[in-house]
């Protein structure tokens, strides 16, 4: 069912501009994807979001845009030339190839989906009496199952930390673990790969005429962490906020916008006190889990994820995992990441990255705090929070199946559609009269064609969370009729108050104030 409803998402975004697969009338390119006249919109609406969650909410967090091009040395420094590496394996009968470590996961959650089952009909035996915790002690197939989890995650665990590639492949075949196409378990070696696109630069003579497309965003706050303390006079804590698009050269790119090869985040690195790092840690975990909270949706499709391996630079680390039709994917990822990059950078450039303590009276470097979240999974987490499909049975409206995106209002592309009822007897005049007082604030549509039943299920497919009807009463009494997209209630309103009305619905403020 799952699948089914991945199906009409990806579809939907296209029929009704989202999403395009990138150079399609060429047949298109693979993992590469661009982004239609409302898809842009929403886009644009979340990095919002986050900007102001970010930056404008938190007095000692500021923001910066740094270059996608840097000085190849960066990636030296930060570890990417060496050890950014993924873990891949081919079927030979698919000629598919997949993340070793991947498989692995998703081997791993089979066995909590059937603790999951155990629990869920255990509810529906026992009702109001039913007490999880004890059952998930004592219940023989969950201890059962829980015994296999810690099992493959000890062995995989170790594997990772060793990088015994050996033995990755060792637990994929002892598992059992088939290829999804194939079905068969004829699987190569396991094989490191470099995820870093390079190109050249024509300035650049030598060996440093090779440098990359960045595959994160985080080096260039780090590289520039020196000029924002001086220049902005900041006290530790602070942060450094971006938005900006990475490349990596995903060999098993799939699920449509999850996992790309150009794609964009949006990141803050938070520089600490050493010693106090953990503190923070727990901090951003919490208040990155509640920026998500605020969107409304529902909180059972979120949880954390430890990582089974740190990171070379990372003394904790956790994902918020958000579960998408295709099953529970990280979404955003919370690092401490010690003072692994500021040293870096130091040592290879020569050049003293440290912070000047004046209570103190001396220089250390700052550890740092990092929130990642992938702009793109936003943008399909929340189509597939907000899709809908119900039927239509109220009086008002056209029966039948309505397609509806719940997408919260301060983030919805078309914030108002502004219809007449027909196109004649001054209609026409008065809609474009509100249209001019509403879209100076918000991002409108003007429709007139066919009914206006037909008009609703419309704005209803791309999110509209309102719409104003003008009818032949509006001329005299000056009324007209606001419909919610959600419940799909009318009512009568006094043209005077729309725009106080809509202003107050789809403010950013009514996301931010929950934060």
């Amino acid at each position: 069912m799952s699948e089914e409803i991945f199906k009409k998402i990806v579809a939907h975004s296209k029929e009704y501009g989202f999403i395009f697969q990138s150079s399609e009338i060429y047949d298109g390119l693979a993992a590469v994807y661009d982004y239609g006249q409302l898809g842009s919109e929403l886009k644009n609406n979340i990095k919002q979001y986050w900007w102001e969650s970010m930056v404008k909410l938190n007095e000692n967090v500021v923001g910066i845009d740094s270059a996608i091009f840097m000085h190849p040395t960066v990636w030296k420094a930060s570890g990417h030339v060496d050890a950014f590496n993924d873990p891949l394996i081919d079927n030979k009968d698919s000629k598919k190839r997949y993340r070793a470590d991947v498989l692995i996961e998703e081997h791993r959650e089979k066995f909590q989906q059937k603790i999951n089952k155990e629990v869920e009909k255990a509810q529906k035996k026992y009702g109001d009496n039913f007490n999880e915790q004890e059952f998930l002690n004592t219940n023989q197939r969950v201890l059962e199952n829980k015994e296999k989890i810690a099992v493959i995650t000890e062995r995989f665990q170790n594997a990772l930390n060793n990088n015994n590639l050996d033995e990755v492949r060792q637990i994929i075949i002892d598992y059992e673990i088939v290829c999804p196409i194939s079905g068969t378990k004829n699987w190569t070696e396991v094989r490191q790969f470099n995820l870093m696109f390079d190109t050249k630069i024509g300035s650049v003579t030598g060996d440093a005429s090779v440098i990359y497309l960045r595959p994160e965003t985080a080096q260039g706050i780090f590289v520039n962490y020196l000029n924002v303390q001086k220049t902005g006079r900041l006290r530790l804590p602070f942060g450094i906020a971006q938005i900006g698009k990475a490349f990596r050269n995903e060999i098993v790119a799939r699920q449509f916008i999850f996992r790309m090869r150009e794609f964009e985040q949006m990141e803050m690195q938070f520089f600490v006190k050493p010693g106090e790092e953990m503190q923070w840690f727990e901090f951003w975990k919490q208040k990155r889990l509640n920026w998500h909270y605020a969107m409304g949706f529902n909180k059972n499709k979120y949880r954390f994820h430890n990582h089974d391996k740190l990171a070379h630079y990372a003394n904790a680390a956790t994902d918020i995992e958000f579960e998408f039709p295709f099953g529970f994917k990280e979404l955003e990822g919370i690092h401490s990441r010690t003072d692994f990059d500021l040293k870096q950078h130091q040592e290879f450039s020569g050049k003293k990255l440290q912070y000047f303590d004046n209570a103190e009276n001396r220089s250390f470097t700052p550890f740092v705090v990092e929130t990642s979240i992938g702009l793109d999974r936003t943008f399909l987490m929340i189509l597939s929070n907000s899709y809908d499909e119900e039927i239509i049975e109220k009086e008002g409206e056209e029966s039948g199946t309505r397609v509806v995106l719940r997408i919260p209002p301060a983030l919805a592309p078309v914030k108002v559609a502004v219809l007449p009822l027909l196109k004649k007897d001054g209609l026409v005049e008065k809609a474009h009269e509100i249209l001019d007082l509403l879209k100076f604030d918000h991002n409108c549509q003007y429709d007139e064609k066919d009914s206006i039943g037909k008009r609703y299920r419309r704005q209803d497919a791309i999110g509209t969370p309102f719409c104003i009807t003008i009818d032949h009463q509006t001329l005299t009494d000056n009324m007209v009729t606001i419909r919610h997209r959600d419940s799909m209630e009318q009512e009568r309103i006094n043209i005077t108050d729309v725009e106080k009305i809509i202003a107050e619905k789809v403010s950013m403020k009514n996301l931010l104030k929950q934060l």
